[in-house]
């Protein structure tokens, strides 16, 4: 079972095939004597496409958050984040029907590039829409002072902009928490959710055997009452 998330809006049917395409930025040039190089460079971004079906009626294989809803509302919210211009979270769950996790979800901070809203007989009421996705990498500023010399040449200093860091906090798990959501609430950065994972896989660990489970399938499992350390 694939559950697929806009932000925090459950698509009703899961799209049949994602395409995710990464790819790089390396240059080549020709040196004279020296034949081709290849100039590794930083990665570019990942772009994702899939095409998904709105539902105009209820099916029983569908999944809805809080009961049906038609195209109408998943066709406003897509037209609101193309709108917002904001980055939103893209997250592909991979589930069985009992709820485990098979493996590590794929989420990933995206900004809404395009949609394709088509309307075909065969499908009768029933909305197709095609989606465009780009990974989103947040990014820094730095500050330049200029500080002049009576003797010399002006020099320039470049100061980096960096927080300061702030005391560990803890947070105790309540009932529906994950730890996507803990992430986004208390950090403001849902895919930091390996973050908390790892500063705290003994204690999630733990707890996961003490209700039965062989894992906490990378975090997946976890329960009421548990006190986790919150990564600075």
């Amino acid at each position: 079972m694939y559950l697929f998330y806009l932000g925090d809006v459950l698509l009703p049917v899961a799209p049949s095939k994602l395409q995710t395409k990464i790819s790089n930025k390396n240059k080549t040039m020709v040196l004279i004597n020296e034949g081709e190089i290849n100039l590794p460079k930083t990665p570019g971004l990942t772009d994702l496409s899939f095409e998904c079906l709105l539902p105009a009626t209820e099916y029983p294989f569908a999944r809805y958050q809080s009961g049906f809803q038609k195209p109408s509302y998943y066709l406003s919210v897509l037209e609101q984040l193309k709108v917002q211009g904001k980055a939103f979270s893209f997250r592909v769950l991979r589930q069985l029907d009992n709820g485990q996790a098979l493996d590590l979800p794929l989420s990933m901070m995206v900004t809404l590039e395009k949609y394709t809203i088509s309307e075909d007989v065969k499908n009768g009421l029933d909305f197709t829409v095609s989606i465009d996705l780009k990974q989103y990498r947040e990014y820094g500023t730095k500050t330049f002072t200029i500080q002049k010399k009576e003797t010399s040449k002006p020099e320039a200093t470049v100061t980096e902009s960096r927080p300061e860091k702030e005391p560990e906090k803890n947070y105790t798990i309540k009932k529906g928490d994950n730890l996507w959501k803990i992430a986004r609430k208390e950090l403001g950065d849902e895919l930091r959710w390996k973050d908390i994972y790892e500063l705290n896989k003994d204690t999630i660990e733990a707890a996961a055997r003490k209700y039965g489970k062989k894992s906490s399938s990378n975090g997946h499992w976890i329960y009421p009452g548990v006190v986790l350390r919150l990564p600075a």
